[in-house]
């Protein structure tokens, strides 16, 4: 059963929404500018070690900076989180307990300004930002996160409060910004940093929960040391971003399909098709394919598993290069003995902001 708690005011308004359950929502209206929000998606694996600046989960990335800490993150598997069955899961395999002045720890999503243009920012009419998720974390204690407008170098912050191990879903309202307009294009406009260790050069002072010129400073006031021990682990699900400064609509649910396709605009990995192929000499193969979502921008390939061909006999490994356009990619294998033949392999493109 769901209920409703506030939370005690830390800057923009937290309000801790529900208890375990309450992920009832509507499918397919398009409230929520967060893909893969329920991280049901991750095609580069299930468990990434010692992560640091690197994408994970599809849609979402870990950042590290000056950090003595180590972390793995997983797609962790959700038993007792009513309508959600994946979370991103972090775990502290190193801890930290003296953190330095710019040391920065923090999970992040960035959406294109394409897609930001409902929040009206830069306008008179401009509209309030409600952000709200499920954590579950054993560290009890004051959580920060922050936006960041890149297109106009602003940011603003805000915070909810942990006070159990359970299930929880949280609310920030952030503040509407009649400055600084959104890009309507398809590169990164608006970042949100989940921030889980933080440096006293941002941690001093008030939390600044007003949209301002970017600055390091209380863009993370109150943050835990979620890495001062290696028993700590932090998970996160059902992430929603809508307009307006209220209360959190119920969680937008989304079928697994087309949450695939929009993870497939930024980033794709594919197994090769065992395809027979005359190539154009007898030293190489030259193959192109159609994407079955047509990514973002051109995307940067890379062999997951070593592409091979053979004409008979066992397979023989094949120095290739994979590259992709908007809509389809191409493959060329060379240093062949043989270019009459079947190739396959794993590849990937990647057109992530």
């Amino acid at each position: 059963m769901s209920r409703a708690r506030d939370m005690a005011d830390l800057g923009s308004s937290a309000t801790r929404l529900d208890t375990v359950g309450g992920a009832s929502g509507s499918f397919g209206i398009g409230r929520n500018v967060i893909v893969n929000s329920a991280m049901m998606v991750s095609q580069r694996g299930t468990s990434f070690a010692s992560v640091g600046n690197v994408y994970t989960l599809d849609r979402f990335s870990m950042y590290k900076q000056n950090a003595g800490s180590a972390f793995t993150v997983s797609q962790s598997s959700v038993t007792d989180l009513a309508g959600f069955a994946n979370a991103f899961k972090v775990d502290c395999t190193t801890a930290d307990t003296s953190i330095a002045s710019n040391e920065q720890v923090h999970m992040a999503y960035k959406a294109e300004g394409q897609d930001l243009q409902r929040f009206q920012k830069g306008h008179a009419t401009a509209l309030g930002f409600t952000l709200s998720f499920y954590v579950k974390t054993n560290k009890t204690g004051v959580y920060t996160v922050k936006m960041f407008d890149r297109d106009n170098s602003r940011d603003v912050s805000g915070s909810y409060t942990v006070a159990d191990a359970n299930w929880n879903r949280y609310t920030i309202n952030f503040p509407a910004d009649t400055t600084g307009k959104f890009d309507d294009d398809n590169a990164s406009s608006l970042e949100i940093f989940f921030q889980l260790v933080q440096g006293s050069d941002t941690t001093g002072g008030t939390l600044n929960t007003a949209w301002r010129a970017n600055s390091d400073a209380s863009a993370a006031s109150g943050q835990v040391n979620f890495a001062d021990s290696t028993s700590n682990n932090w998970e996160i699900t059902g992430i929603q971003l809508e307009t307006g400064s209220g209360d959190a609509t119920d969680f937008e649910h989304e079928n697994y399909g087309t949450t695939l396709a929009k993870c497939q605009r930024y980033y794709q990995k594919h197994t090769m098709p065992q395809d027979y192929s005359d190539g154009v000499s007898n030293t190489a193969i030259y193959r192109s394919y159609i994407l079955p979502v047509e990514m973002r921008a051109n995307g940067t390939g890379a062999e997951v598993s070593t592409i091979r061909y053979w004409s008979g006999g066992t397979p023989t490994n094949a120095s290739a290069s994979v590259y992709g356009g908007g809509n389809s990619f191409n493959i060329t294998a060379t240093s062949l003995t043989a270019a009459r033949g079947y190739v396959d392999g794993v590849f990937s493109l990647d057109a992530e902001l």
